[in-house]
């Protein structure tokens, strides 16, 4: 029977070392502090966004929620971004997307300074991804491979597919895995015949957003399952892989709700941090 990942007890353990980071830096006179930036009414930027403020009053970090109007204009978005770069005491920016179409997305994302970018979207920490430099990253990638690495798995050499090549998972988790050494397969949309490629993994990670796609026939057997699909399905919310079908067959998964996204908001939190580190230079 499949293991079940206990990613809740992961994402607790990081919330307490975060939590005493956070208070060691009080105690030297420094508040670690974070703004989340909503232009618009998405119902779902401010449902994420208010998570973000719970889970940052719980590890005593400092939270800001800055709303703009839809109608704000380029400029002004603008402006409210370069004013919080220039604060020496706001260490992380978090800009929740979509933005109003008639603002420019990849103009605002460049100004996010490197290393207030807790969410990994301004060019400059994409090429130190690209690169395999520091800088601060997405954090559902990171999610994945801190999954992998509290497991105790060592990637060298591990056969390990990526089933979806998005921008926001799929694309900077594989540069995250290539830092590790596997033998890496990237399948998509256009993938042919992805179960050729599936039966011959260790790991597959799936983020290719449909709903119960990787089924049992699919893998070897004891394969490792990382599941960062959340999609809606007649019974709830389900994942990219069909648990019933892989149970007999997979050797651990996570669950979804409950797996990978348990770990995404916490991650989040540990780049505003280390980001503070890189502003300080601590």
């Amino acid at each position: 029977m499949v293991e079940v990942i206990d990613v809740k007890s992961m994402a607790a353990k990081l919330k307490e070392e975060l939590t005493q980071e956070v208070a060691s830096l009080k105690d030297k006179g420094i508040v670690p502090k974070m703004v989340t930036i909503i232009v618009g009414d998405d119902a779902a930027s401010k449902v994420y966004a208010q998570s973000k403020g719970k889970m940052a009053m719980k590890l005593g970090i400092d939270c800001e929620l800055i709303e703009l109007p839809a109608s704000a204009t380029q400029e002004e978005v603008e402006k409210t971004i370069i004013g919080f770069n220039n604060n020496t005491n706001v260490h992380g920016i978090m800009l929740e997307l979509p933005l109003p179409a008639h603002i420019r997305r990849e103009k605002i994302v460049e100004l996010i300074s490197p290393v207030k970018d807790v969410d990994g979207v301004n060019p400059l920490n994409k090429g130190y991804l690209l690169s395999g430099g520091a800088g601060l990253f997405p954090a559902t990638p990171q999610s994945c491979m801190e999954i992998l690495h509290l497991m105790g798995i060592n990637l060298k050499g591990k056969e390990v597919v990526l089933v979806g090549c998005g921008e926001t998972v799929g694309k900077p988790l594989s540069f995250l895995l290539l830092r590790e050494n596997p033998t890496l397969t990237l399948c998509h949309e256009f993938t042919v015949d992805l179960s050729s490629h599936t039966k011959n993994a260790d790991i597959v990670i799936s983020a290719a957003g449909c709903a119960k796609l990787i089924k049992g026939d699919m893998l070897k057997q004891g394969a490792i399952l990382i599941d960062v699909g959340i999609n809606k399905c007649a019974d709830g919310i389900c994942g990219d892989v069909d648990f019933e079908s892989v149970k007999e067959v997979a050797g651990a998964l996570t669950p979804v709700p409950g797996g990978v996204g348990s770990l995404t908001t916490v991650l989040i939190f540990r780049n505003l941090l280390q980001g503070l580190k890189m502003q300080l230079e601590l």
